[in-house]
């Protein structure tokens, strides 16, 4: 059965992106940018580089670990706005949304039916990992089927802000399986569930 792995940038509060939903690695963003664990991330999960950046940096690397992506639509609107309507193109692109009527690119599907019933359908499917990029109400919806959450907590502490999960009390263990610290002050930490 394939895993689901929520891979997200945080602050160390908590927040992955500010009040307003704004792109947090954009460039009014608060997320740091340089140091070594870009090269880290570039290398170590290139699936997750935007077709763009991919482009300009001149990454052509194999997907890794995963071959579809879950986003809410709040995070992907976050593209939308800056004129990409696939982001992902070499992965499986799945859009979670009960308000949008219809993709603006081929590439992106819309899942507007319970996305628990969706993932755990995409899990039973032959393939690489699934990842879950974005939204907080999207994260919280399928907590129980993460089997992995991999934060790049940046050192940064915003105060307020769109929560890693948006939803009600409901305590969950995991354990560390692996971190990285980079000269940059942001630490890469991998827990899966217990």
């Amino acid at each position: 059965m394939r895993k689901l792995t929520y891979l997200v940038a945080s602050t160390i509060d908590g927040f992955i992106a500010d009040p307003s939903g704004a792109n947090p690695a954009g460039p009014d963003g608060f997320f740091v940018l340089e140091g070594g664990h870009m090269q880290a991330l570039f290398s170590d999960y290139p699936d997750i580089i935007p077709a763009q950046a991919r482009q300009a940096l001149g990454i052509d690397a194999p997907n890794k670990h995963f071959d579809t992506v879950l986003e809410g639509r709040v995070s992907y609107e976050m593209g939308l706005r800056e004129g990409v309507t696939n982001a992902y193109p070499h992965l499986r692109h799945y859009v979670f949304s009960r308000s949008m009527t219809a993709s603006p690119d081929p590439g992106v599907e819309l899942v507007s039916t319970d996305p628990l019933a969706k993932v755990r359908e995409l899990k039973r499917e032959d393939g690489m990992r699934i990842w879950l990029c974005g939204g907080a109400k999207l994260a919280n919806a399928l907590r129980p089927e993460i089997d992995e959450l991999v934060v790049k907590l940046h050192p940064v502490v915003a105060g307020a802000g769109i929560p890693l999960f948006d939803g009600e009390f409901r305590p969950e263990r995991f354990t560390l399986a692996e971190h990285q610290v980079f000269d940059s002050g942001v630490v890469h930490l991998t827990y899966v569930r217990l």
